[in-house]
């Protein structure tokens, strides 16, 4: 069955270079005809026989060739009136039988041609030199496409790298130690396979990297190899697809014969869901696609994987994947390389710092905590951000203050200094940023405000306050989701407090703040009104993450109405926080429209000192510069903790409508406040 499996395969790709083959003459005798005909119309002109005849008699014909039944004419230069970029040409007429004597008494130079060798070589120059011409074009052409050429259109265009090239290896690769230890296992198989077969164990035909984008998925892949020492043939899923269906089936064949040629080796397919998608009919089918997949379904059952060939996939959408090709006998594990947690951050900044001069200031848990769900490729574009910063300030090492800056460019862009906002709008954004952080200090499960400025951002922001974290955390409780709501509504609040209106600065506020709202109602379970019922489900988890309703239309009107309630009484409390403290929000105004930009000390300070509360003493950790952790209570038992802290962090709410949302606030890793004090 293989045997004949194959010959119908290369009868296949046999019968497709002959039809291009067969194409390529059809186009050249086309072409060459057309051409030809053209070119005749315009430089050949027919002589009647009288006139040919009086020319001859005339002396005015230099030489005549006979082809046949034709007789092309070559004039005398003398002869002004016939052109001698023109070919003339009469019929010959067989009843004149003193042609001959015409010609030779007027000393007419004759030559024939009976049409055989010359005429063939002639018409074999005219259509061969064209063809080959066409055929060289159409191989370059499919060359440029990824296609192999017109007789390698089915070749797979993998790139092989071996260790010596790759340069990668596990130490390059950080904060995946759960997807490192997963394929430290397939390693040591390709290095002592004696040791697993002899117990009866069998390498993964297959490995699944599956997470979202920049979390070094394709890194991970290269490291594998680079410690096997085995090639490592490395494509895209798209460079299977080609116009031509059955191209890319026949890639897929010669890449698993090329790979089982040099095995031990490992064959990693980037985006692999471009040629794996699900078959699914209701959709619309995709010959090409679907006959590239059940070629890889087929190749991954058939190879030994005692030979020690390995396939390595990588995909951010793996629900897409048609299910044949996550079962076991083909991707056996599927390993998720997902976002990396506090001290994944701090070893992928130590492993992108290598390079980089550092001087004493830097302290990479600070910068771990302040970007919290950021991945390895934002953390190295971080890194690259604060040298740039370093050079452009004239500074020979990279600081502290360059690496948090780095952090404020990638996240909200860099600061716009020649933005002039107007009296009125610059006290209208300190109020709005003021509000969100006044919430923030007033309630016990907030994170600490480190930073309130006004100063506007190229992403959007005309300001924003930055929070953060004490410690990183995987849960959230329903206590500080509702404070989380608060904080985001503070700035609306005192909009309307202040001004006695509201303005379009809001809107981010408000978007976050229902997207938590319906979060906490439809997939938390955290709605008296609907108890521990899932209405909604995600989609897309490793990329937008869009939710899709599971309920019928009257629950999901009741459900908008749920969430109005919830966003509501997140707004009254707000606004309550923020009227029973006018008095400490209105000098933290005036301090920030003065200075545009101010830290979470100077905001502590100032409220203290309008609410009586004395300084607390120094600790030995705010003395080296470490973050200040401690809660303060307000003046009314209606307040919570207040707190502030060192580090800077990510923008937590912004006053422009257009502004970035940083973080989804419902999936953010938030602290847990400690008790308050007295």
């Amino acid at each position: 069955m293989d045997n004949n499996k194959k010959q119908n395969q290369n009868m296949n790709s046999n019968w497709q270079t002959i039809a291009m083959l067969v194409v390529a003459a059809l186009l050249t005798i086309m072409i060459v005809s057309w051409m030809n005909s053209a070119v005749e119309s315009r430089q050949r002109k027919e002589l009647s026989y009288n006139e040919f005849v009086q020319m001859v008699e005339d002396g005015k014909v230099e030489s005549i060739r006979v082809k046949d039944a034709v007789i092309e004419v070559m004039p005398k230069a003398e002869a002004t009136e016939y052109s001698q970029q023109m070919k003339y040409y009469v019929v010959r007429i067989e009843g004149d039988y003193q042609f001959l004597n015409r010609v030779l008494e007027n000393n007419v130079i004759t030559n024939r041609e009976n049409g055989s060798t010359n005429a063939l070589l002639i018409a074999l120059l005219n259509y061969a030199v064209p063809f080959l011409i066409l055929l060289f074009l159409m191989n370059f052409t499919m060359k440029r496409m990824g296609g192999g050429g017109i007789m390698g259109v089915g070749k797979s265009n993998a790139k092989m790298y071996v260790q010596k090239e790759t340069g990668i290896t596990f130490k390059d690769v950080a904060g995946e130690d759960e997807a490192k230890e997963s394929l430290t296992e397939i390693v040591d198989f390709l290095h002592n396979p004696g040791k697993y077969t002899k117990i009866g164990a069998k390498l993964p035909k297959g490995a699944l990297l599956v997470g979202p984008p920049g979390t070094g998925k394709t890194l991970l892949a290269k490291a594998v190899a680079g410690e096997a020492h085995v090639p490592f043939y490395s494509l895209s899923g798209s460079d299977f697809v080609e116009m031509f269906v059955g191209v890319g089936a026949s890639r897929v064949r010669d890449l698993f014969k090329n790979a089982t040629e040099n095995a031990p080796c490992i064959i990693f397919i980037d985006e692999i869901d471009a040629i794996g998608r699900s078959r699914d009919s209701r959709m619309g089918g995709n010959d090409e696609r679907e006959q590239t997949l059940n070629q890889l379904l087929s190749e991954m059952d058939g190879f030994d994987s005692t030979k020690g060939l390995l396939v390595l996939g990588a995909t951010n959408r793996p629900e897409i994947l048609d299910p044949a090709l996550l079962r076991p006998g083909r991707f056996d594990r599927r390993v998720v390389v997902d976002k990396p947690d506090l001290n994944g951050r701090i070893n992928i900044l130590k492993v992108h710092s290598k390079e980089v001069l550092l001087d004493e200031t830097v302290d990479f848990k600070e910068i771990a905590l302040a970007t919290s769900g950021a991945v390895g490729a934002d953390l190295a574009n971080m890194m690259n951000e604060a040298a740039i910063n370093a050079v452009k300030n004239g500074r020979s090492a990279v600081s502290q203050k360059d690496l948090f800056e780095a952090v404020e460019v990638v996240l909200v862009g860099k600061e716009k200094k020649d933005r002039i906002m107007s009296k009125e709008e610059r006290r209208i954004v300190s109020y709005h940023e003021v509000g969100h952080a006044l919430v923030s200090a007033l309630q016990k499960h907030s994170e600490p405000v480190q930073k309130i400025t006004i100063v506007p951002r190229t992403m959007g922001a005309l300001g924003y306050v930055m929070n953060v974290p004490e410690e990183e955390k995987f849960l959230n409780t329903k206590k500080e989701l509702e404070a989380r709501l608060v904080e985001l509504m503070g700035g609306r609040a005192a909009e309307e407090i202040v001004f006695e209106t509201v303005t379009t600065g809001a809107s981010n506020d408000i978007q976050q703040a229902t997207n938590l709202a319906r979060a906490m109602v439809t997939q938390y379970g955290m709605s008296e009104k609907f108890g521990l019922m899932a209405l909604e489900s995600q989609e897309n988890q490793y990329l937008t993450g869009r939710a899709i309703l599971n309920c019928g239309d009257a629950t999901a009107a009741e459900i908008d109405k749920e969430v109005m309630k919830v966003l509501k009484d997140a707004y009254e409390a707000a606004k309550s926080l923020l009227n029973e403290n006018r008095d400490a929000m209105d000098q933290i105004a005036d301090f920030l429209i003065e200075k545009e930009t101010i830290t979470g000390k100077e905001f502590m300070k100032i409220f203290r000192k309008v609410k009586g509360i004395p300084e607390p003493e120094e600790t030995p950790e705010e003395e080296n510069g470490l973050p200040d952790t401690e809660h303060l209570k307000a003046e009314d038992d209606a307040a919570g903790a207040v707190r502030e802290s060192e580090p800077e962090a990510r923008p937590e709410h912004s006053s422009e409508s257009e502004a970035m949302d940083v973080t989804e606030p419902a999936e953010e890793k938030q602290a847990e406040d400690t008790p308050s004090q007295e």
